[in-house]
């Protein structure tokens, strides 16, 4: 059996032995519709999130700004909403909040693929940046009360089915398919691999990193949008505890922190285990920082059992 086929197997087994203890120890209370749709409605920031911290890892990299991107993004969308009364606004919006994490995604992307400034310290002046940045223009103050229309996107539901997790779907089945199916997906990987040997191949290294923290920075974005609509407020410092949780949630889901390997399917398994933990505690009224610990301890398990079982710790 293939290696990576173990760890499927594994986080799989682990989710369903989460789910049948968490439905044990909650009197089935965690597959009753209520708490499902509330798994639906909290899992999409955190998955969104680790979408984006996933692509720069498939390379070898890491984006440690992502988190401040939202939250500028979103202070720049809130800003718009608030500051504008005309039937264009929403979009407007939208698109303003997008485009400034484009732009972030960009500047990421130039320090990264055209500086040569390693990952982890180029995303880090930018998250420091932007997070001054955010200050500046909010004063440290929240902004709140959007207009219903906006609220959808992180309140609404379509069909029964929560909008924020429409979204979180939509936007994986677009990486699955922009990382499986076309050429800059397979040069991601490739480049994530084995540097040298991709640059002989006639692939354009600098071209794929740029793209790929422009990528990053476009579903830190949506993530932004779902984040604010959700609590109808921005601020400068909205989940930052989620940083690392993205990184939790991709080595978890087998993303290779030195690149080259990862799928947005172990992914999605692994922000489920998170959040089915989450929940669950919720139920049981035990302290969020048990949660945190567990967390850690599914990472340890998973990584312990595939040690012992393939030789490789991913």
């Amino acid at each position: 059996m293939n290696i990576r086929n173990y760890q499927a197997i594994v986080l799989n087994s682990i989710l369903v032995a989460l789910i049948v203890t968490m439905t044990i120890l909650t009197r089935g209370e965690i597959l009753k519709l209520e708490s499902l749709l509330a798994i639906a409605f909290q899992m999409p920031i955190l998955g969104l999130l680790a979408l984006a911290q996933m692509v720069p890892m498939l390379t070898g990299g890491i984006d440690l700004s992502i988190v401040s991107n939202a939250n500028l993004a979103g202070i720049i969308v809130a800003l718009t909403l608030t500051k504008l009364s005309t039937w264009y606004t929403v979009p407007l919006a939208i698109l303003a909040g997008i485009g400034i994490s484009l732009v972030v995604g960009a500047l990421n992307g130039f320090l990264v693929a055209f500086i040569a400034i390693p990952p982890i310290i180029a995303t880090l002046g930018t998250m420091i940046l932007m997070k001054g940045i955010s200050l500046v223009i909010t004063k440290g103050y929240i902004i709140a009360g959007f207009p219903e229309e906006f609220l959808f996107i992180g309140n609404g539901s379509i069909l029964g089915i929560p909008m924020p997790f429409i979204l979180l779907l939509a936007s994986m089945f677009f990486l699955a398919l922009l990382l499986n199916k076309t050429m800059y997906g397979i040069s991601v990987y490739m480049l994530g691999s084995n540097p040298i040997a991709t640059e002989f191949s006639g692939i354009r290294p600098k071209s794929i990193l740029f793209k790929t923290y422009l990528l990053s920075g476009f579903l830190a974005g949506i993530a932004a949008l779902v984040m604010i609509s959700r609590f109808n407020a921005a601020q400068a410092a909205y989940g930052e505890s989620y940083l690392l949780l993205t990184v939790l949630a991709c080595v978890l889901g087998g993303v290779n922190p030195a690149g080259g390997f990862g799928k947005v399917s172990g992914l999605f398994v692994a922000v489920i285990v998170l959040q089915v933990v989450a929940t669950g505690f919720n139920l049981l009224r035990l302290s969020s920082h048990l949660v945190n610990a567990l967390w850690g301890l599914i990472l340890i398990l998973v990584i312990t059992v595939n040690k012992a079982i393939t030789g490789k710790w991913i």
